[in-house]
């Protein structure tokens, strides 16, 4: 490059630096902020050209590090100008509301809320924190989180019914008309309310309320009692299935803190009752579980217990609420389940479970009609035979209650609305012989008793949740070692039953003409049909008693006796239950004597007069009372003998 020397010498230096690339490198990497290792490798690459091209690249992230940076800005002051702008625009709207008399959304809807704390007739301690959380949410921000949070605590406190009630219809007469049309039988029951219904009438201002208990098995129609029971009283029903309840949550709520919180079930049936006073049924009350997360059926405790729930707290709402005003009725469908002071703080009421002429009288009056109605036949004048119906009843179902007789008239009701919509000749009336061909084979085999009198098999009368049953007990007597076998799912309390029955056999082995050696050299193998079946109790004692004693003796036992008791090693007979059930079994089997302990005689009293006129019932004290009845005076079989030894025979030669 030739210098011009009409120019100064420094400009020539500078076009000089110009001309070098690594110069304009340099000049770019001292304005930028660099790091330690940037500015490190733009020194170590010494290649101008190079240099530029590593700078060319930082430049570029720079550049969009820049274009972010303005994006994010941008953004932000948008953001900025729409908030000042929306809170402008509300303060305006504020302050024309506010002119206009109206005021805003948050104040008015604040101003609706304290009217209705006003007018809700509260109690004194919940006036006084609805007040106060109104206070604080006028005190908050209209977007604060926690508004909501109050104001549905404050609506919560508003809707429930502290003071509110129906009054009760205390025509006693008028009660028992709607209890009879609602339902057959339940003796019991009906006689507890209708003696409630009388006390109130007596002594309108009574406050404390029957917790009942209705315990049965399924079908016999202990939630639609509790129905009948709110419409003989002109209550609200309201009811709560509590079955796999395991969190105690579900009863008493969560507390405010946790999120989406909300008052237990109790509260809330409550508010949805409307009243202070209503019918409450909790059903499956049974079924309540235990787990980490609580014990329910305590939870249970302060709402059934009349000396507390006038002022029942829940965790959601931490102000007492009185539901002494309540009426509690709760179902079960056996005690066994239900925690000791739950259950002594409910008055029990058992439902047995419907015999054969019940069930006939139920499905004339209530289920016939029904079915007929809901499948659309109700003028074809369709009749069911009464010998159709216990047809149906013996061959087709298996239950104490109804539901399943319901369900096969059902089905019968459908073949027939079908034959008639296909234009087909259908029947008016069904008789007996109809019944196989609209519900196909017989599905339920009833147990009958033996024909002829046996050596070793004894009847005995069980209770099921189903209702009764009679069973067979067979005894075999084998050679052996003189063990014991019990087979057929017999239950801890069934073989200690055995047991005893044993002990009492050997200690009256010389009355009884029994050859100890029997005991050591034989095997005694029982055994109840059906092994498929769990069954358990004490009260087949007797009857296994009577059975080893008839195969160790020959004596035949008498196939026309069923019994049923506890055997005591001295062989007193004890009391047992489920005494309706197990002698309507009998009843039911073609039995003519029926042995009962003595003290269940005052059982008898629920017993059908059919079922008593046919049935010779003999009460017995002790298992002589019993040998002397079940067993033939003869003796049919040979009794069987232990087999001697090769030593005993040589000796007696």
């Amino acid at each position: 490059m030739q210098l011009d020397r009409s120019i100064p010498e420094e400009a020539h230096l500078f076009a000089l630096n110009i001309s070098e690339p690594g110069w304009l490198s340099d000049m770019i990497s001292t304005s930028l902020s660099l790091t330690y290792e940037s500015k490190l490798r733009l020194l170590l690459i010494l290649d101008p050209k190079a240099r530029l091209g590593l700078l060319n690249n930082i430049l570029a992230q720079e550049v969009d590090v820049l274009e972010l940076e303005d994006e994010i800005h941008s953004r932000v002051q948008n953001e900025v100008d729409k908030s000042q702008r929306e809170f402008y625009l509300r303060e305006q709207m504020k302050q024309i509301q506010t002119e206009l008399g109206e005021g805003d959304v948050f104040s008015r809807d604040a101003s609706d809320l304290k009217k209705k704390v006003e007018a809700a007739n509260l109690p004194e301690e919940a006036k006084k924190v609805a007040l106060k959380e109104l206070e604080r949410l006028n005190q908050m921000p209209p977007m604060s989180p926690e508004v909501g949070m109050i104001r549905t605590y404050v609506d919560w406190i508003v809707d429930l019914p502290w003071s509110s009630s129906t009054p009760d219809n205390l025509d006693v007469k008028n009660a028992a008309k709607i209890l009879e049309r609602d339902h057959y039988g339940l003796k019991k029951a009906k006689e507890r309310i209708l003696e409630y219904i009388a006390v109130r009438s007596l002594k309108p201002k009574k406050e404390r309320q029957p917790i009942l208990c209705f315990v049965g098995p399924p079908g016999v129609g202990k939630t639609s009692l509790g129905r009948s029971i709110a419409d003989a009283l002109g209550r609200k029903f309201v009811r709560v299935s509590l079955g796999g309840v395991r969190d105690e949550a579900e009863i008493r709520g969560h507390r405010r803190t946790y999120i989406g919180a909300l008052p237990g079930r109790i509260l809330q049936t409550m508010k949805r009752a409307g009243t202070a006073n209503p019918l409450f049924m909790l059903d499956e009350i049974d079924k309540l579980y235990s787990d980490f997360r609580g014990d329910p059926a305590s939870a249970m405790l302060e709402v059934l217990d009349p000396e507390q729930n006038h002022s029942f707290s829940d965790h959601y709402l931490e102000l007492p609420f009185d539901l002494s005003k309540v009426m509690f009725v709760t179902t079960a469908n056996s005690l066994g389940n239900i925690p000791s002071p739950l259950l002594d703080r409910m008055e029990v009421i058992e439902f047995p479970g419907y015999i054969e002429e019940e069930k006939v009288e139920i499905a004339n009056r209530y289920l016939i009609p029904r079915q007929i109605e809901e499948n659309g036949i109700d003028n074809l004048g369709l009749v069911f035979e009464p010998a159709a119906l216990q047809r149906i009843i013996r061959e087709y179902t298996y239950e104490a209650g109804v539901r399943n007789l319901e369900r096969e008239i059902g089905r019968v009701s459908r073949k027939v609305a079908r034959l008639k919509a296909e234009g087909k000749k259908y029947p008016t009336s069904i008789a007996p012989d109809m019944i196989e061909k609209l519900l196909g084979p017989q599905q339920v085999f009833q147990s009958e008793a033996g024909r002829t009198d046996e050596v070793g098999v004894a009847t005995s009368l069980a209770w099921t949740e189903t209702g009764g049953e009679i069973m067979s007990v067979e005894v075999a007597i084998l050679e052996g070692k003189g063990s014991m076998q019990m087979t057929g799912q017999m239950g801890e309390v069934m073989q200690e039953s055995a047991h005893a029955a044993l002990t009492y056999i050997k200690s009256r082995s010389a009355a009884l003409k029994i050859d100890l050696d029997v005991f050591e050299r034989l095997d005694i193998h029982i055994h109840m049909p059906e092994g498929g079946i769990p069954k358990d109790g004490p009260s087949a004692g007797i009857t296994i008693a009577t059975a080893i004693i008839s195969a160790l003796t020959g004596r035949a036992v008498l196939r026309h006796v069923g019994m049923t008791g506890e055997i005591t090693l001295r062989g007193r007979i004890l009391p047992i239950g489920g005494v309706r059930e197990k002698v309507l079994a009998a009843h039911r089997a073609g039995l003519k004597t029926v042995l009962l302990p003595e003290k269940n005689m005052k059982d008898l009293m629920e017993l059908p007069k059919t079922a008593r006129s046919e049935l010779k019932i003999i009460p017995i004290k002790h298992m002589d009372d019993v040998l002397a009845i079940a067993l033939s005076d003869k003796v049919t079989v040979e009794p069987p003998r232990p087999k001697k030894h090769a030593r005993e025979e040589s000796q007696e030669e």
